[in-house]
């Protein structure tokens, strides 16, 4: 789902550093470039003011960068991850964090970086923060990666149709996911965010692997 519009937003080396992590991670789309897309459309309905929205977007571009420099071979891996990989795997947002700092983003693009994986029940990670300790652009940026990943076939698994998808997110609402922002990205026009919608499938798949976790 590539938008010359949205990425035209961003500067060109920061759009490059996105598709290397993408490039990194399997994805053969512009998958973070969808995540800042989603994360925009439902930060909208909030009425996030726009250096929040822009701080957003650019944590959206490079969220997953600390995957990039842990540099795993399991991250490519055909199959779901195994325990012990995927507790490593989980130091790769405050990877991320130190990564974005070394590389002069601000602030606030850091802590989001650090915080995309927290739940909205505490459960997430690395800091196990809950609710509305949460700042609401990473509570945004959790449902948008997730919406992204799971809507796309990967390796392991095919993806979900948007019916399945958005119902997978209404399941975890108030779990891993703030109900409100679940609302708010429901209330979305998909053709903002999605120009096209993969057929529905017959049943959901249990997405709680790779990279909903």
């Amino acid at each position: 789902m590539q938008n010359p519009a949205a990425a035209s937003h961003f500067d060109e080396k920061l759009l490059d550093l996105s598709t290397s992590i993408d490039q990194f991670e399997g994805y053969a789309h512009a998958h973070a470039l969808s995540i800042a897309l989603i994360a925009d459309a439902v930060a909208k309905q909030f009425n996030l003011a726009p250096h929040d929205r822009f701080f957003m977007q650019q944590a959206a571009l490079v969220h997953d960068i600390g995957e990039m420099v842990m540099e795993r071979d399991y991250i490519k891996a055909h199959r779901n991850l195994t325990d012990a990989e995927r507790v490593d795997l989980q130091r790769h947002p405050v990877i991320g964090e130190q990564e974005t700092a070394r590389r002069g983003f601000s602030r606030a693009v850091q802590l989001l970086v650090r915080w995309h994986h927290e739940w909205w029940n505490g459960s997430g990670y690395p800091d196990a923060i809950e609710g509305a300790q949460i700042p609401l652009a990473a509570r945004i940026l959790r449902l948008s990666d997730s919406y992204a990943s799971i809507t796309v076939d990967r390796s392991w698994r095919p993806a979900l149709s948007a019916v399945d998808a958005k119902q997978f997110l209404v399941d975890w609402a108030g779990i891993e996911f703030d109900p409100e922002v679940v609302r708010a990205f429901l209330a979305v026009d998909e053709s903002v965010y999605s120009p096209t919608a993969p057929a529905e499938t017959e049943t959901a798949i249990e997405y709680n692997t790779n990279e909903a976790q």
